[in-house]
Parts: C-alpha cells; sequence; structure tokens
C-alpha cells in the first residue's frame, strides 16, 4: 500500500509494473487471506500492529478486483490498463509536439525493434506501449526467475527501459503542471 502510493507518486512506470507484480503474487497465494498476511504483510518491520489490518485489507481490495474483472487466472486490472492507455496518448502527443524532441530521439533508437518485440509477444492490435510494458515485465519476470537467454533479457530491458523511463518522467511532469507540451523546453 504505501510502496504503491509512493510509486504513484514518483513513476508511473514503476507503479505500474508494480501492481503486476502484485497481481500474480496475489494469483500465487490465491488470494488467501491468511497465506497474504503471512507472506506480505506479517513480514514488514516498518508498521506498526494497527497499520497491519490496513495493509491487509489493501491486498485484499486488490485480490478482489481481479475476481470482479474475471482476472483470477490471468490478465491485468484495469485501472493499469487505463493508465497505460493514458501513458500511450501522451506518447503519441510527444512524437507530434515541441516538447516531445528529446523524447523522439530516444523513441527512434527502439522503433525499429518494434515488429520483433510484436512478434515475441503478440497481440498484434496492442498499443506500442502496452507492448513496451509487456515485454519489460516478461524481461523482469525472465530476470527473477534466472531463465531466458542472459543477453536478451538485458537486451530487451536496456533497450525499453530509456523510452519508459523518458515517457513516465514526462508523465509526472504534465501531472504536476511542470511542463508545457506545446512549448520546447
Amino acid at each position: 500500500m504505501d510502496i504503491a502510493q509512493a510509486k504513484r507518486r514518483e513513476n508511473i512506470a514503476e507503479y505500474i509494473l508494480y501492481l503486476w507484480q502484485l497481481e500474480d503474487l496475489l494469483r500465487a497465494l490465491q488470494f488467501s487471506p491468511e497465506a497474504v498476511y503471512s507472506q506480505l504483510v506479517a513480514p514488514r518491520t516498518d508498521i506498526g500492529e494497527e497499520r497491519r489490518h490496513l495493509f491487509l485489507v489493501w491486498y485484499m481490495e486488490l485480490a478482489n478486483l481481479l475476481r470482479q474483472e474475471g482476472k483470477e487466472e490471468k490478465g491485468h486490472l484495469e485501472h493499469t490498463l487505463h493508465l497505460i492507455a493514458d501513458l500511450h496518448d501522451l506518447h503519441l502527443r510527444l512524437l507530434k509536439l515541441p516538447a516531445g524532441e528529446h523524447y523522439r530521439r530516444t523513441w527512434a533508437r527502439l522503433e525499429g525493434e518494434l515488429p520483433r518485440l510484436r512478434g515475441i509477444v503478440g497481440n498484434p492490435g496492442m498499443s506500442d506501449t502496452e507492448l513496451l510494458f509487456r515485454a519489460l515485465y516478461a524481461a523482469m519476470l525472465y530476470r527473477i526467475r534466472g531463465e531466458g537467454g542472459r543477453s536478451a533479457v538485458t537486451d530487451t530491458i536496456e533497450l525499453i527501459s530509456p523510452v519508459v523511463a523518458e515517457l513516465a518522467d514526462m508523465y509526472g511532469r504534465v501531472e504536476r503542471g511542470e511542463i508545457d507540451l506545446f512549448k520546447n523546453e
């Protein structure tokens, strides 16, 4: 809960990837309140006993959302998919507007790899931004599990991360009113 809130304030991309990890973790724990408490809440030494209940409730609310959306086995919460759609809208604007000059150069280094990524991740109708998040998340999972070719995972992360990082930074700056998309920086 506190980690998610901090990530939401600081970096929208990390927030989305963190929630995706939590979705998978909640599934692995079979949405069991006892398992969620013992694995996610009890080990936390930085929160007092009175706050532990709030953390458990928050995790179980996420679990209930997954159930309500029919995503008990796979898929991502609509909330994160809407955020990715917002990021994609910003991506499209940055490709055209003066404030996106640096972003366009960063994007250009990745753009040629999109067909390959789309072939690996699948779903031809997926936005470029969602494709990047799914490829980045898959590479993170491979890294955590120690699977896949080490260089392939590292290459994917190194290729995608600069674009997602810059897009997330721009999103935060726009959200905080620190940048006008219609002016040069």
